[in-house]
C-alpha cells in the first residue's frame, strides 16, 4: 500500500495501516515529509471556536475528531517513545470592537441553537483569566476543551511511531496515481512506477494533479504564519490559545514551550505563491499587537508560508474516490491537525473493507460523484471497496 503525502494527515494514516497491519507493506511517499502546512500549521483543536454560521457539518466533523484526540495522542506517544505536544490549557476567544463584538454573540447564538454551550466574558473578565491581554478586547468566549497541538511535536512524534511499525518513507515525488481503468495498478515516480493495489491520496493542496477523480476538487489556500519568542525582559505569553477578530479580520496566538508562540494566519486565493509578503506580516503584528501588546517586545525568529488544501464546502475529502484502491485523505483546509483524529479512523476502517464511519459521512469523497445522494438519502460514502 502506497500512501502519498507525509503531512500529519498522510503520516497518521501510514502509521495506523502499519500498526494495524492492513497492508503487507506501508510506503510512504513524499519529496520532503513533513515540510507543508503540516509544519506551518498553528495547531489548534479548536471546532468550537472555529463555528461559523451555516458550517454545522464542519463544526460536528471537528467535535468528532476532537473527542478522538486524546486516544489518538495516546496511542502515537506510545509507539513513539514520547510526547505528541497536545496542550489542554483550553482556548480565549475574543474581540477589540463593537462589529466584532456582534460576530461574537451572533456565534454564541447558533452555537447555543446547536446544542454547544460556551461562557461569555467581559472585556474584564477576560483579561482577568489571560493577563497578556489588552485593554483594547472588549469580550470574550472561555472554551477550555478547545485545544492545542504542538505540530511539529507531533510530526516528530508520527515519523518515530512509523519507523516503530516499519513504515518505509520514500523520499520521491508522486506525479500521478496510475489504474487500469477499473482498479488502482500504483504511482509513478517520474521514470520509475511503484505498484500498489490500494493507494491513499494525502498531498495536501497538491491532491487535485494526482488523479482525475480529484481533479479541481482541493486548491491551494495560501497562508502566512510568524513564530516569535518572548525575551526575558518581556512580559510572558499568554497561557491559553487566543484567536481574536481585530475589525473582522481573524488572527491567533498559539503558546508553544519556551515562552515561544504562534502568530496567524493570513488567508488567500493566490494558488502555488510561495513568497511571504510584506502585507501579511504587518497585518499579523499589528492585529495580534493590538490583542497581545507585550508582543511588540518579542523576538521574530520565523516567518513562513505554506498551502492548506481547501475544497468548496470546507469539508475533507475522506474515502474511496474513482476507481477502486484509491482512497482520500485530503481537502482539509484550515483544519487539518484538528482533523487528524478522525481521518485516521475514517481512513483505517475504509482500509479494512468498512464502510466509512458515521461522524465521516459529510466528508465522503465521493459525495460530488454522479448518483451520489445526499447524507440524508442514506447513500453518500457508503461505499466500501478499498480494494
Amino acid at each position: 500500500m502506497v500512501v502519498v503525502g507525509a503531512g500529519a494527515v498522510g503520516a497518521a494514516v501510514a502509521w495506523s495501516a502499519a500498526r494495524e497491519q492492513l497492508a503487507g507493506e506501508v510506503v510512504l511517499v513524499d519529496p520532503d515529509p513533513g515540510s507543508g502546512a503540516s509544519r506551518v500549521a498553528g495547531g489548534m483543536l479548536a471546532p468550537i471556536t472555529e463555528a461559523w454560521p451555516g458550517e454545522q457539518e464542519v463544526l460536528e466533523l471537528g467535535a468528532a475528531s476532537l473527542a478522538r484526540w486524546p486516544a489518538f495522542a495516546e496511542a502515537v506517544a506510545a509507539d513513539a517513545g514520547g510526547p505528541v505536544g497536545l496542550r489542554t490549557e483550553g482556548t480565549l476567544q475574543v474581540a477589540t470592537d463593537a462589529a466584532d463584538v456582534a460576530d461574537l454573540d451572533r456565534v454564541v447564538e447558533h452555537l447555543r441553537a446547536w446544542g454547544r454551550d460556551v461562557e461569555r466574558l467581559s472585556g474584564r473578565e477576560v483579561r482577568r483569566r489571560e493577563p497578556a491581554l489588552g485593554p483594547a478586547v472588549r469580550a470574550g468566549l472561555a472554551v477550555p476543551d478547545d485545544l492545542a497541538v504542538d505540530n511539529r511535536a507531533l510530526l516528530a512524534a508520527l515519523t518515530a511511531a512509523g519507523r516503530a511499525r516499519g513504515v518505509v518513507t520514500a523520499r520521491r515525488r508522486v506525479t500521478r496515481v496510475l489504474d487500469d481503468g477499473a482498479r488502482v495498478t500504483g504511482v509513478e515516480l517520474g521514470d520509475d512506477v511503484l505498484e500498489a493495489d490500494r493507494v491513499v491520496v494525502a498531498a495536501g493542496a497538491w491532491s487535485s494533479a494526482l488523479h482525475p477523480a480529484l481533479a479541481d476538487r482541493v486548491r491551494p489556500v495560501k497562508g502566512e504564519i510568524l513564530r516569535v519568542r518572548a525575551r526575558r525582559s518581556s512580559l510572558p505569553p499568554p497561557v491559553r490559545t487566543v484567536r481574536a477578530a481585530v475589525s473582522g479580520r481573524p488572527v491567533y496566538a498559539v503558546p508553544r514551550d519556551e515562552r515561544r508562540v504562534v502568530v496567524g494566519a493570513t488567508q488567500y486565493e493566490a494558488g502555488f505563491d510561495p513568497d511571504v509578503l510584506v502585507g501579511g506580516v504587518r497585518d499579523l503584528i499589528a492585529d495580534v499587537e493590538r490583542v497581545l501588546p507585550g508582543i511588540a517586545d518579542y523576538a521574530l525568529e520565523e516567518t513562513a508560508a505554506s498551502f492548506r488544501p481547501g475544497t468548496d464546502d470546507n469539508l475533507p475529502l475522506l474515502g474511496p474516490v474513482g476507481p477502486s484502491g484509491l482512497v482520500a485523505a485530503t481537502g482539509h483546509g484550515r483544519n487539518g491537525m484538528l482533523l487528524v483524529a478522525v481521518t485516521v479512523d475514517a481512513i483505517t476502517a475504509v482500509l479494512r473493507g468498512e464502510a466509512l464511519p458515521d461522524a465521516a459521512r459529510p466528508a465522503a469523497a465521493d459525495r460530488w460523484a454522479p448518483g451520489a445522494r445526499t447524507v440524508d438519502g442514506g447513500t453518500t460514502g457508503a461505499r466500501t471497496d478499498a480494494g
